[in-house]
């Protein structure tokens, strides 16, 4: 449990970090943190005494305390003086994360860079963690899967202290539509559009759609799903759409499925597309359990040509990532905004482009036609 003084200490760095408090600012004062935090002046002075002490604020006599400027101090100093680039994604032994980690960290340890990870497990708290760690300590740049990037995003104003410092980033996968960063991303409505297309044209007019909406992939790959059915004049059963969070992605997509399965047969979809392998192998657990044929009674097709596709005895039909290449190419754009940074003093992704990625198609036997066609 965090002391009262540690509590004061923190909220206060936190405000310089997110930008609440700018260089020169002056802060609350003492009888405003008092009151703020419920404390003793005496807390809050060791509170503030320990961030004069730490270059964080500064006084001055007869007027205040205020923000230091750190920013300078930041550009002249290194982790163990070392290259540093840190890379932030949302999972990083689960699923494809190891793939595109592997892609960035191979590239820039080559260029002669350390790598450092984090994981945020696709939580916002996570994520301003580890934003304040790296305002805090100094790294070169940083390559970031943004947390749920479909949902508004409480940490902004860490990327936004980022710029202000110099702190070249780039995203991965998905990226904060109104920072408008430089990004390397899949084109997930394609993907979805192609899932979709590929089901439609074995025949399948009753296909069931598992989305998940809290990042941004979801949303893109559903509307690749509508485009789809529009596209091939196919009515869309609106009923057939399941949508689910990341806390509930365990629960919510097979206790959904069951319901589905276990209901009147002749109402049964045809056919399913799944968010990603991930989520289609447990629901390969679903469609085993009530003893149905893949693909003969049901056909399932995944997203992400994950090596998960190939782990089961039903091969999984999916659309291709580029997984270890999304990462070496985020790798390399980054070391060039590092590179902008270092000859003229600024990080300008502006010299730079996007890379969004073609999805690709890879047919395996977990499709097929229709039953009685």
């Amino acid at each position: 449990m965090q002391t009262k003084y540690n509590i004061v200490k923190q909220a206060i760095k936190s405000k310089i970090l997110d930008g609440t408090f700018q260089p020169h600012q002056k802060i609350s004062s003492e009888s405003e943190l008092m009151k703020q935090f419920g404390v003793s002046r005496h807390t809050v002075r060791l509170a503030v005494g320990d961030l004069v002490n730490n270059g964080w604020l500064y006084r001055e006599q007869g007027a205040g305390t205020f923000c230091a400027d750190r920013t300078q101090e930041n550009n002249n100093t290194s982790v163990g003086n070392q290259k540093n680039i840190a890379i932030i994604t949302t999972y990083i032994s689960d699923y494809i994360f190891p793939s595109i980690i592997r892609g960035a960290e191979t590239y820039l340890s080559q260029q002669g860079y350390h790598v450092s990870l984090f994981s945020t497990n696709n939580d916002h708290d996570n994520e301003r963690r580890f934003l304040e760690k790296i305002l805090t300590q100094h790294f070169d740049g940083v390559i970031i899967e943004p947390t749920k990037s479909a949902i508004s995003n409480p940490n902004i104003n860490y990327y936004l202290n980022l710029e202000r410092q110099n702190i070249p980033y780039i995203m991965i996968n998905a990226y904060y539509d109104e920072l408008e960063p430089l990004s390397i991303t899949l084109d997930d409505e394609k993907g979805g559009f192609l899932q979709t297309e590929h089901l439609i044209e074995l025949g399948h007019k009753d296909i069931l759609g598992f989305f998940k909406n809290d990042d941004s992939q979801g949303p893109k790959r559903m509307k690749g799903y509508l485009k789809a059915h529009r596209a091939h004049g196919i009515d869309i059963n609106p009923s057939n759409i399941v949508t689910y969070k990341t806390e509930d992605k365990y629960d919510k997509p097979v206790s959904d499925l069951a319901a589905i399965l276990d209901g009147p047969e002749g109402k049964r979809p045809t056919a399913i597309a799944c968010y990603n392998d991930e989520l289609t192998i447990a629901l390969l657990d679903v469609i085993r359990e009530r003893e149905l044929n893949i693909p003969k009674d049901i056909s399932i097709i995944g997203f992400d040509n994950s090596f998960l596709t190939n782990v089961s005895e039903v091969k999984l039909t999916s659309i291709k990532h580029p997984q270890s290449e999304m990462g070496e190419v985020a790798a390399q754009k980054m070391l060039s905004m590092v590179s902008n940074k270092h000859s003229n003093g600024k990080s300008n992704k502006n010299d730079l482009t996007s890379v969004v990625f073609d999805p690709e198609l890879v047919v395996r036997s977990s499709t097929g036609l229709p039953k009685n066609k």
